[in-house]
């Protein structure tokens, strides 16, 4: 419902309405006195919700309350849908166990927010020639984050570059 186009109480000009309670319980059709009325004796607003109908459906509702639950909603479903983002993570080789280890906690926080991950590792000069140790050396990386993560799919080899992409387990 938009609410630049949702007529309350006197905007509402239909001389008869279907009435819905705030629980959902049907009314009846009656005249726009009598819905406003019963609506000005809970103390709450008469909202147009169907226009087009005939004769339109209003409901008797708190607006205010009723315009907080709605973006709540919109906020609770915006945060759901948000895209997890491509990261990536770079490595060589000859990468030192506390660079690794650093990078591999930089990984985790990423996987954390939602986020999925390619490693990448990118070999240099004679290291093209030991491709094996680089297989290994990424198989590695993604073992030691298999308490937190999944992997995507095989390895990929792209001219110097070997990378794998991975996601949250339970995401």
């Amino acid at each position: 419902m938009n609410t630049s186009q949702t007529r309350i109480n006197e905007a509402i000009k239909s001389p008869e309405v279907r009435v819905v309670s705030a629980d959902g319980e049907q009314l009846g059709v009656m005249s726009i006195a009598e819905a406003r009325e019963l609506a000005t004796r809970d103390k709450v607003d008469l909202v147009e919700i169907s226009p087009n109908a005939d004769p339109p459906v209003v409901k008797i509702i708190d607006w205010g309350k009723y315009q907080y639950q709605k973006m709540k909603e919109q906020a609770k479903s915006a945060k759901k849908s948000r895209s997890s983002e491509l990261k990536q993570m770079r490595f060589g080789l000859k990468i030192g166990e506390n660079d690794l280890n650093i990078k591999l906690k930089k990984v985790k926080e990423f996987l954390e927010n939602g986020d999925r991950v390619r490693l990448t590792l990118v070999l240099r000069g004679r290291e093209m020639a030991h491709q094996d140790l680089g297989m290994a050396f990424i198989r590695k990386i993604a073992d030691s984050l298999a308490d937190e993560a999944v992997q995507e799919g095989p390895v990929q080899k792209a001219g110097r570059n070997m990378s794998i992409n991975i996601r949250r387990k339970n995401a």
